[in-house]
């Protein structure tokens, strides 16, 4: 069987030392089979190991391959669309739950770096930077919102104060959560999968799930195993393929794209980022950023529609780069990547069942660090029978793309066009 490296990201050049795991080769019997070692993965075997199950992992390249392992590193609470949005959607009661659990990945990641002593370069605070009036006024009512939920790590930045955490020109105000934060999100899976094995679960590497025996007793077959459970969890997101048709039609894989500077030195580094927050702008089609342990500068933005890979990362992120931080202008960039996450219509997570015994979530739509944790554990309580915030998620609506797969590239490319026109002119 091919073996399927990690990208060439900052990310893979700086991991932490990992194991060499095994391909799935034979049969295997185990309670439950979670496909795919990203962080839902991940985060649903934990909690499931940690209540008495056993659990075989299946993953088609290695640990975090895919959105898990190329991310922005940046822990963003709430969900794509924030809590207002569900709550003119649906009734009281599941916004009520939905909102409660807005802020639960976080401290899960939390839990986990301290539980099992995750060297991943946790560092506290998030600033949600505002680029005109519109922005500022979004972000005083999400702070007024948060806080009907009971989240008060907040406070709104005045044009002065945000000069004070990052060296930039643009903005005229923030919002920084003290509770969001930053990680080395390879790292963090690394770390979540080594907690996953010294509690007793298998992870195979390079075994891609081909097929799905579905039945009373599922069988995943790879090319050269299958695996018997008594419940499958589907975590594959964007790299899931067309393994489960149903999920395949109401999402989209998109590419988003990331550089990483070379070591900008102590003095520099401190001058752009002086508290060491990570940073997301307000746009639709934001930019997002961060300082790592060794003084690089991690910038990401744009979207492919369809997750093609662009000819020139470089060419698209520097740019972007240079207008926040224009005396970078002389910097080199020492890496540049592309990864995919999962996009719904809604921007809203689909979580479901499929028969009695199939479970997934996908389509985190670019929140992905958080909720994913969240994921895991609400698919565990599931599986244990405690399925209120379960079905909290599961009953969200969700379409497909107008026009079906063949069409919804094209469909949401035009609608990121029309919010960036909308970003570029502040309408």
């Amino acid at each position: 069987m091919a073996n399927t490296p990690y990208p060439q990201s900052y990310y893979a050049a700086s991991a932490n030392a990992v194991p060499l795991r095994p391909t799935l080769q034979g049969d295997v019997e185990t309670d439950v089979c979670v496909i795919g070692a990203g962080y839902t993965g991940l985060s649903s075997a934990l909690f499931l190991l940690e209540n008495g199950f056993r659990v075989t992992v299946l993953e088609a390249a290695k640990v975090g391959f895919g959105a898990s392992g190329r991310n922005g590193g940046q822990i963003v609470n709430s969900y794509s669309r924030d809590i207002d949005v569900i709550e003119r959607s649906v009734g009281p009661k599941q916004a009520q739950l939905l909102g409660q659990m807005a802020f639960e990945g976080g401290k899960i990641i939390r839990e986990r770096v301290a539980k099992y002593q995750i060297q991943c370069d946790l560092k506290d605070g998030g600033v949600f930077a505002a680029l005109n009036s519109k922005h500022m006024g979004h972000l005083e009512s999400q702070k007024r919102l948060w806080e009907r939920y009971g989240h008060t790590q907040l406070e709104l930045l005045d044009e002065r104060r945000i000069r004070e955490v990052v060296a930039c020109d643009n903005y005229v105000g923030g919002l920084l959560d003290m509770s969001g934060g930053h990680i080395h999100p390879l790292n963090l899976a690394l770390g979540e999968a080594a907690a996953v094995e010294s509690l007793g679960g298998t992870i195979y590497e390079q075994s891609a799930a081909v097929r799905i025996e579905r039945g009373a007793n599922p069988v995943v077959h790879t090319a050269e195993g299958r695996v018997r459970a008594k419940f499958i969890i589907v975590a594959g997101n964007a790299y899931l393929g067309n393994l489960v048709p149903e999920l395949a039609a109401k999402s989209m894989p998109c590419g988003t794209q990331v550089i990483t500077t070379a070591p900008l030195g102590d003095e520099l580094a401190k001058t752009l980022l002086p508290q060491d927050y990570c940073v997301e702008d307000c746009n639709y089609l934001l930019d997002y950023y961060r300082l790592t342990s060794d003084k690089r500068l991690i910038f990401g933005g744009g979207v492919v529609y369809g997750a093609r890979d662009p000819a020139n990362i470089e060419a698209i992120i520097r740019p972007k780069m240079l207008k926040a931080f224009p005396q970078l202008k002389d910097v080199k960039i020492d890496y540049a990547w592309t990864g995919n996450f999962l996009l719904t219509l809604s921007r809203l997570p689909q979580v479901g069942r499929l028969g009695d015994n199939i479970y997934y979530s996908q389509g985190c739509s670019g929140h992905g660090v958080t909720y994913t944790h969240l994921a895991g554990k609400v698919l565990a309580e599931a599986l244990r029978g405690q399925a209120e915030r379960f079905d909290a998620f599961a009953d969200l609506p969700h379409y497909p793309f107008p026009g079906g797969q063949l069409l919804r590239t094209p469909f949401a490319a035009l609608g990121a066009w029309y919010y960036g026109l909308r970003d570029k002119f502040g309408m």
